[in-house]
């Protein structure tokens, strides 16, 4: 009888160590003592992964769990969803809404739809903003922590502006747009998105943890200021116009609430601090503003996409192609100011270290 061999084979034997490098075996997660203060929540006891990881280790802890797992794969997925929404509208509309399409009968030659631009960038900007959350939140060691908090709040500040230009564009109607606020509206809203990303960048660059309530003033104030702003065609709507005649009013309430809602559990930890330790992995406050907030988004995308459908055939008529593409471009502009902003700031946080002797 011929003997069977249960022996791997030589061509396993040789990949596995090859195989074990590339993917290599997670440490546990440890508790706040065993991290430095720079890594520690506030009533977050347990579940953090330990500092000095090789970068593949922080990449493959998107499949561990940690206090951190829900908040990555919220944004994460987020952002797969508002990519694959977009590109489905897009193809239920004819493909013609992605900012370029073919020209003339037999397909030669390029055309801009200005009119869709706009929401083209709004879609750029919320994949911006959800993939750099998610990569700070997954990536975060102690060598790339100020480094990769600059560049959410460059993701931030650029989706927001992305709001406004969209929210400029196909929410507003006409009491809103002939006002004053809604002539100046798009460089007011520029100048108060590039300084709230400035002075977010300033704040982690030089309060430390333990965070005093400077650290989170210097937050909360510019970005709600930034949103008050940004969202206040749609606020206009809301206040003066009848919610039955359309149903894209309902869902820009839902997705004031909602943000309302996260900013509640951005600056207050609740519910673990009534329980330290009990919502170190599932339901701290951290994961709820992130988790509200991808939400938030998908239902704003949502009423954009309504919008841009009511607005579009009398846009370039309203607005003109030259302002609409000056606007578009500001967008660029704005978007370059940011990110110029974080590599600044990245130089002097490079320097203080020096000093510090880190």
């Amino acid at each position: 009888m011929p003997r069977v061999s249960f022996a791997p084979p030589s061509l396993c034997l040789t990949f596995l160590p090859l195989l074990e490098r590339l993917l290599p075996s997670l440490p546990p997660t440890v508790r706040d003592v065993d991290v430095p203060p720079l890594f520690r929540e506030q009533f977050i006891l347990s579940g953090y992964r330990p500092v000095d990881l090789s970068w593949r280790c922080y990449v493959l802890s998107l499949f561990q769990i940690h206090n951190e797992t829900l908040s990555v794969w919220s944004h994460l997925l987020a952002a797969v969803y508002v990519l694959v929404r977009f590109l489905m509208f897009a193809v239920q509309q004819g493909g013609g809404i992605l900012g370029v399409g073919l020209q003339g009968p037999e397909g030669q030659g390029f055309s801009v739809d200005v009119s869709s631009l706009p929401l083209v960038l709004y879609v750029f900007s919320a994949v911006t903003y959800l993939s750099c959350s998610a990569a700070v939140h997954l990536l975060h060691s102690e060598q790339t922590h100020h480094s990769l908090f600059f560049l959410e709040h460059v993701g931030v500040a650029v989706y927001q502006y992305g709001c406004a230009l969209a929210l400029c564009l196909y929410s507003s109607d006409t009491g809103w747009t002939q006002s004053m606020l809604g002539q100046i509206f798009l460089p007011v809203v520029a100048v108060v998105v590039w300084l709230s990303c400035i002075i977010c960048c300033y704040a982690d660059l030089h309060f430390h943890r333990p965070y005093l309530w400077h650290r989170r003033i210097c937050q909360v104030v510019p970005m709600g200021v930034a949103y008050l702003l940004v969202i206040s065609p749609v606020t206009h709507r809301l206040a003066s116009h009848n919610w039955t005649n359309t149903s894209t009013l309902p869902l820009h309430f839902l997705q004031v609430a909602l943000f309302l809602l996260s900013a509640v559990f951005f600056s207050c930890p609740v519910p673990e601090c009534f329980s330290p330790g009990r919502y170190d992995i599932i339901g701290h406050s951290r994961q709820l503003f992130h988790i509200l907030l991808s939400i938030c988004t998908l239902v704003q995308q949502e009423a954009l996409f309504e919008d841009f459908l009511w607005r579009r055939q009398a846009l370039v008529r309203e607005f003109g192609e030259e302002r609409l593409l000056l606007a578009c471009a500001s967008f660029l502009g704005l978007t370059l100011c940011c990110v110029m902003t974080a590599l600044v700031m990245k130089r002097r946080t490079h320097v203080q270290l020096l000093q510090e002797g880190r």
